[in-house]
């Protein structure tokens, strides 16, 4: 590889599928050409970089962003849910449930404790 070459990756995943594309590029080039270049907006059309937002390593990034060599730009999709939300809900759920299973263990000892008596 020549000094003036940087070799970078694109990833791009959804549920069911990830992706990794590699490729060369100048060592001037951004973060946003290198997404052009690398061809997943031709393979997955629902990303807008206008929206999506895109980070190196894990790390968000502006699309005007330096690379370095071996970089890897990742693309992030929207978020379905709030993980704050849904953990929040998650919690209420095992709460209600283990109440509910608390009720149900009184109730059986209750009918216990009667049969007994009898």
């Amino acid at each position: 590889m020549a000094n003036n070459t940087l070799h970078i990756e694109v990833a791009y995943a959804l549920p069911d599928e990830q992706r990794i594309f590699e490729l060369e590029v100048a060592a001037d080039c951004d973060v946003e050409q290198a997404i052009k270049r690398s061809g997943v907006l031709e393979a997955y059309p629902n990303i807008d970089l206008a929206s999506d937002k895109v980070g190196i390593f894990g790390k968000i990034c502006k699309l005007n962003a330096s690379l370095r060599d071996k970089d890897r730009i990742e693309i992030y999709r929207k978020l379905i849910a709030d993980p704050k939300e849904s953990r929040r809900q998650k919690v209420e759920m095992e709460r209600k449930k283990a109440a509910q299973d608390k009720q149900k263990a009184n109730t059986v000892s209750a009918k216990a404790k009667d049969a007994k008596s009898d």
